[in-house]
């Protein structure tokens, strides 16, 4: 086999003339040796070498590899030439090698051969091994089965005769039964006992054996010699009735010849013995229980607080706990010490517009120490007590009825004596430091701890909490204290602005008057007005602090010359004081808004939508009224004095209060429809009541506004009638030596009069409606409605020369400029040409009036109808209104001005010019 494999190899491409260096590789394994006879002298030579010897070893070791064995057997039969340059190489002999390989092959199979025997031997050994594993598991699970049925057969011995259920098992009812026995033999030893007591109380007078109970140390005697003094006093009541003050058929018996009631032989008073032991056993525990406390040992204590829990519900040591505790011991002593703070702090509380200090440092000294001490306490409550809930409910109840009630009125006391806004936010700051202070103790768990507080806790917190404000919010208590301290800085606020006006209503409305009241009575009534407020303040027994900050809110000054002197205060009125500001009113609502807060945290509830409509009284009353409406009285009646001013211009400065007016109005309905009216949505009553009252403020302010305006269109046309009626007349007839000087003029004085008051007019306009609006427009529009109606009528009353009829259409010009600069629309632009037009007519040739009034037999509408666009405007200039003012004039479309006005209310303005008595214009006076 492997001569033919060989053969093959050599005869093959691959190995080409290299047969020759593999003959020489195998002769180097397989080269004839002198054999042993030839070393012996025996001088024999094998045929051929003797092939190399293999083992197993060689075969399995790790490190075989086919192909090196391969290389090293053919290593031998390299040919020299290929290592030095001899002769050519021979032709190679393939025989050694087909020869090494025979004897490889039949080596291999010898190997082959042994192999397969040492694998027939183990595995017949591990045929052995598996029949014996099979005999010892058959082994195990026949003993396994056996214990099996044994323990079946267990069982099914323990199964009651009455059922196979469970829990009828004889083991548990054997076990029940040993432990009904124990209970009776102990109930038998403590009747037993008990008996033997109750013998030595009543016949020998002694508690000896019940002395050795108590006495025996441990925890279990004390428990049950508790236990037996209590079942004692109830056979000492049901035995011996007589000691208790009644016989067996309840008459009274004479204490010292008491009897048992049974044989009348004497005993004892066994009611006094038992009660004297009780006493003492008591006092026993309570001192026990208070040195262990002492020594921390909570075992002890438990035991001792367990033996008076069973005695008398663990009324008395848990008293003596919590009246003992160190905490209220010191905190009695501190409990009445000033309020602390300097009057600067109590000052900066009582200003409305300082920030809150914060809680009196006492009160926070205070929480903070309960914050830790119950903590700590309901630890230790938790170790010392069989039952700590208890004993906690009634620790946290006198911390806080006692200790924090205590501080927190001392704090409120002092606050109230100092100002009515220092005790609102006192009682603020101080419900929410002791809010915080329940919910730290609630998120501790105390008894619970690290866990949730239970139920039972949580509530006890929150009720300590409610019963501890709870007379500060009962009734309308807290919601007068609000009423009151914004009535007072109102008030303060308020102060020079009424004074003012009150001051102005008392005012003469005629000249003369007026000039004989200035001066010291103006002064006096001052001082007295001032005087009269400062008495209030100190009859209302207001505090120095309180006075201080009321002063100050109202602007005046409070020096300790005022105070110590009988000098009059003096106050300095200036038109300021009289005027609103928006500044006033943003500080009232930021009040409001403190108190509506406050309000929500304090007392949120069922009394929000009354307390809430209470405070949207008290802000439409003195915002409202007081404030705005006064203020809109005031200027109403400046627009009724402007409407009738002759001498000089009209005062308008008054609109500038409408603007102030309007801001703060917008302001009003803006805390009210946001804040206020929301927060009564739980109600629909009052909610509609709220609603109602500040629709209703808003629409009599609006009507006060109207009638302003009015009052100012009106005084605007009266003084624009007024100074058209001095136009002089030789303003349109100037003398043509004139003519140059007349030229040279812009417009007439009289033009340039009514310009220069429209101007101021429009500017105020815009200055008091800022950002225009329906309103705006309203009133601009009907003001140059009516300004033009008087214009078309002024221009009927003068005759016009030639150098007339140019400074009329000048004039003409100027109006129109200024009224189409206020912006008032495409359509009253458009009315606007008419008055161009008939500025026309006085200075166009007769043949160019005749074809520029050609082409329309009847006119659209009269020039005069304005009057009935005015009766429709009018009245309707509210703050939103959004009603417009009609015009009465129409204007063609695509064509002259003059073709949609009637020939009628063209003639009296031709017949004012010089020439109309001119064949020219008598023929278009005729065509008319």
């Amino acid at each position: 086999m492997y001569k033919e494999y060989f053969t093959r190899r050599m005869m093959s491409p691959v190995f080409g003339d290299n047969t020759r260096w593999i003959n020489d590789a195998m002769s180097s394994y397989l080269t004839p040796q002198v054999s042993n006879a030839t070393e012996h002298g025996q001088g024999v030579r094998s045929l051929y070498g003797k092939g190399p010897a293999f083992t197993l070893d060689n075969f399995s070791s790790k490190d075989f590899i086919v192909k090196d064995f391969i290389e090293s057997l053919t290593d031998a039969a390299q040919p020299s030439s290929r290592r030095s340059q001899g002769p050519a190489p021979s032709a190679f002999d393939s025989k050694p090698l087909i020869r090494a390989f025979e004897q490889a092959s039949k080596r291999l199979n010898d190997l082959s051969e042994e192999l397969e025997a040492k694998e027939t031997e183990l595995s017949g050994a591990v045929r052995k091994a598996e029949g014996q594993h099979a005999a010892i598991v058959e082994t195990l699970g026949r003993k396994l089965n056996r214990t099996i049925n044994s323990f079946q057969q267990l069982d099914s011995n323990l199964t009651s005769d009455r059922g196979g259920k469970w829990g009828g098992n004889v083991a548990v009812e054997t076990g029940k039964m040993l432990e009904e026995l124990d209970r009776q033999r102990r109930r038998a030893m403590d009747a037993h006992f008990l008996i033997e007591c109750w013998d030595e109380v009543s016949n020998r007078g002694e508690v000896t054996l019940l002395e050795n109970l108590r006495r025996s140390g441990t925890g279990e005697g004390k428990i049950r010699s508790a236990r037996i003094a209590k079942q004692l006093l109830r056979i000492s009541q049901r035995l011996d009735p007589s000691s208790h003050g009644h016989g067996i058929n309840g008459t009274a018996k004479q204490p010292n010849g008491v009897t048992n009631g049974v044989s009348g032989t004497r005993h004892f008073n066994t009611r006094e013995i038992i009660e004297k032991f009780v006493e003492t056993l008591e006092k026993d525990m309570l001192k026990l229980f208070d040195d262990f406390y002492r020594r921390q040992n909570f075992e002890e204590m438990k035991n001792c607080a367990t033996v008076l829990q069973d005695f008398n519900g663990g009324a008395s040591v848990q008293a003596a706990f919590v009246n003992q505790h160190q905490f209220f011991i010191d905190r009695s002593n501190l409990v009445t010490d000033e309020v602390g703070g300097d009057q600067e702090t109590w000052v900066r509380l009582s200003d409305p517009d300082a920030d809150l200090p914060g809680v009196e440092p006492g009160l926070q000294s205070l929480i903070d120490e309960v914050r830790v001490v119950v903590q700590e306490e309901s630890q230790i409550i938790k170790r010392a007590f069989p039952h700590p809930d208890q004993v906690l409910g009634k620790f946290v109840q006198r911390v806080f009825q006692q200790s924090l009630q205590q501080r927190l009125e001392l704090v409120l006391d002092k606050a109230e004596s100092e100002s009515t806004l220092a005790y609102l936010r006192s009682l603020q700051a101080a419900r929410n430091s002791i809010n915080t202070l329940v919910e730290d103790l609630k998120s501790h768990g105390l008894t619970e701890h690290p866990d949730p507080v239970t139920s039972q806790t949580s509530q006890l917190l929150d009720q300590q909490l409610d019963e501890l404000f709870t007379p500060y919010f009962g009734g309308s208590a807290y919601i007068d204290k609000e009423k009151q301290n914004l009535s007072e800085l109102y008030r303060s606020l308020l102060f020079k602005f009424e004074l003012f006006h009150s001051r102005r209503q008392k005012e003469p409305k005629t000249y003369l008057a007026s000039l004989r009241a200035r001066g010291q009575e103006m002064l006096s009534s001052a001082r007295e007005a001032t005087d009269a407020y400062v008495k209030s303040l100190d009859l209302e027994k207001n505090s120095s602090t309180q006075k201080r900050i009321l002063l100050s809110v109202a602007g005046l000054k409070n020096t300790a010359a005022d105070e110590t002197t009988s000098k009059p205060h003096e106050i300095d009125l200036s038109e300021t004081d009289g005027r609103l500001q928006t500044q006033f009113a943003k500080r009232m609502l930021k009040w409001l808004a403190e108190g509506v807060r406050r309000g929500l945290e304090l007392s949120g509830g069922s009394e929000t939508p009354k307390d809430v409509s209470a405070l949207h009284s008290l802000l439409l009353r003195n915002l409202g009224e007081n404030y705005i409406e006064l203020s809109l009285d005031a200027a109403a009646e400046s627009a009724s004095t402007a409407e009738t001013a002759k001498r000089d211009a009209p005062d308008l400065s008054y609109l500038s209060s409408l603007k102030a007016a309007i801001s703060i109005m917008h302001l009003m309905q803006s805390c009210t429809n946001t804040l206020l009216i929301p927060l009564a949505s739980t109600s629909l009553t009052i909610r509609h009541d709220m609603e109602k009252n500040a629709r209703t403020s808003l629409l009599r302010m609006e009507d006060h506004v109207n009638i302003i305006e009015q009052r100012t269109i009106d005084a605007v046309l009266n003084w624009t009638s007024r100074l058209l009626s001095n136009q002089n007349r030789i303003d349109f007839r100037p003398r043509e030596t004139d003519a140059d000087t007349a030229l040279a003029q812009s417009s007439t004085p009289t033009c340039a009069s009514i310009l220069k008051f429209l101007s101021t007019f429009h500017t105020l306009s815009k200055t008091t409606f800022t950002g225009g609006g329906a309103n705006l427009m309203n009133l601009l529009t009907e003001m140059a409605v009516e300004f033009r109606s008087q214009l078309l009528e002024h221009f009927k009353k003068y005759q016009v020369n030639r150098l007339g009829a140019i400074m009329l259409v000048r004039d003409i010009s100027a109006y129109v400029e200024l009224l189409r600069a206020w912006d008032l629309g495409p359509t009253f632009n458009g009315t606007l040409d008419v008055l161009v037009e008939i500025g026309s007519l006085f200075v166009l040739k007769p043949e160019a009036i005749k074809e520029r009034i050609k082409g329309s037999a009847t006119a659209g509408q009269n020039v005069n109808g304005h009057a009935q666009g005015r009766e429709d405007g009018r009245g309707n200039g509210a703050v939103d209104s959004g009603a417009g003012v009609s015009v009465g004039v129409g204007v063609g479309v695509g064509g002259s001005a003059l073709a949609n006005v009637s020939r009628e209310n063209l003639r009296p303005y031709l017949l004012k010019r010089e020439d109309y008595m001119e064949v020219g214009m008598q023929n278009v006076l005729y065509g008319l």
